[in-house]
């Protein structure tokens, strides 16, 4: 049987400063930027680099924000047919009781026993947070809302959400719910990129349903600086969150933060913290298309290494003064098992900034590679056992 083992190779040490061929020290690095935040995750969006990062895999319940993975259910089922804006759901009266007007929460004032179509409901989530919308749209895709949940669970887990479990459709609480601000951030990313006739909802603000003017319940929408989704949520015992995107100038962020103390500060800190994201960066290349990044190391083939590139220009966002050394990593599963053809997947350029992993890129090969002979076969086994020996 063939071992194994994960390979890493320093690619370079890249030093982004303003002044052409110096290299920033250690000691000379900016001080962190700090967040009042308990959980934070802060991502450019282009490029992926993640610029703030903080207990990001940590769990907590998802009040609110759970209403994210419902609609993701909603929008894949709508985008593939499934069901309809058209088509018209019942109100249960278990729908009516737990989110409608007698449960005190937040609601789009669905009568008990009425048809209600899946656009307006869809609106009723979006804009207005209702939880009786989201436990309607619930039954209607599955047969309870207990069975949505599973389903809810089950599509995170596709998404590689793998820290999130979901209890429910409305995020209320519920032993099952659980995220992290990492989830939510790629959660987030997914839905804007996935769904674009269906994002824009997310900064409508407000509609008209049943002669009742709902407004958008997302308190950052009205901070001035581009905000245009996605939603906040409130957990007893575990503070305040939210997850945010924002554009400006083509550059898109994501934020997600969780435990901070009230509303007041869950709006100040989102400024602070956005603004800080769209003006003390900006976007370096560090390889062209293309251009040879590194190689990698080939079992029993007719050469022993084939150069990898990035099928698409490597960049990276950093800051704008003082920015911090950078380093690369090409990191892939040896050995490599020849043939291997051009173009295929072949490992990953990891990219730290300090001991932090701001950006992964995949890593094709430039050329085939056939199997060698018999001797450079023999070679390479004979390589590969003195290796795992020692």
């Amino acid at each position: 049987m063939m071992h194994h083992l994960l390979v890493s190779l320093s690619v370079c040490a890249i030093a982004l400063s303003s002044a052409p061929g110096t290299l920033l020290a250690a000691e000379e690095a900016p001080s962190a930027f700090a967040s009042k935040a308990k959980q934070i995750y802060l991502v450019e969006s282009k490029t992926g680099t993640v610029l703030l990062a903080a207990n990001e895999n940590q769990s907590f319940p998802p009040a609110s924000l759970a209403k994210l993975m419902t609609m993701e259910v909603v929008f894949s089922a709508l985008k593939r047919g499934e069901i309809s804006m058209d088509v018209a759901y019942p109100v249960s009266e278990f729908a009516w009781r737990s989110g409608g007007a007698p449960s005190g929460t937040t609601t789009m004032f669905a009568a008990l026993r009425s048809q209600i179509r899946v656009e307006d409901l869809v609106k009723g989530v979006v804009v207005q947070n209702g939880n009786d919308a989201c436990i309607i749209l619930a039954e209607g895709l599955s047969r309870s809302e207990g069975e949505f949940a599973t389903r809810m669970t089950a599509r995170a887990q596709d998404l590689k959400m793998t820290r999130s479990t979901f209890g429910n459709a409305t995020g209320l609480p519920s032993a099952e719910s659980r995220t992290t601000v990492r989830d939510m951030v790629e959660l987030a990313r997914h839905i804007q990129r996935e769904y674009p006739d269906f994002y824009p909802l997310y900064r409508q603000p407000d509609f008209l349903w049943n002669k009742i003017s709902q407004r958008n319940k997302n308190p950052l929408l009205n901070l001035g600086i581009g905000v245009d989704g996605l939603g906040a949520g409130f957990a007893e015992g575990f503070g305040y969150a939210v997850v945010a995107s924002v554009e400006r100038d083509n550059t898109r962020l994501f934020l997600a933060m969780g435990g901070l103390a009230s509303d007041k500060e869950r709006l100040e800190e989102s400024r602070r913290v956005l603004e800080w994201g769209l003006s003390a960066f900006q976007t370096k290349v560090l390889f062209q298309q293309g251009e040879r990044i590194g190689e990698a190391a080939i079992y029993g083939g007719a050469i022993r290494h084939v150069d990898v590139v990035a099928k698409e220009a490597v960049d990276i966002y950093v800051p704008t003064n003082n920015p911090d050394r950078l380093s690369g990593r090409i990191v892939y599963r040896w050995p490599l098992n020849a043939p291997v053809r051009e173009g295929q997947d072949v490992g990953t350029l990891k990219i730290s900034s300090g001991d932090r992993v701001v950006r992964e890129v995949p890593l094709v090969a430039v050329t085939s590679v056939e199997r060698g002979g018999l001797v450079s076969r023999a070679a390479d086994a004979l390589m590969e056992l003195a290796f795992f020996w020692l």
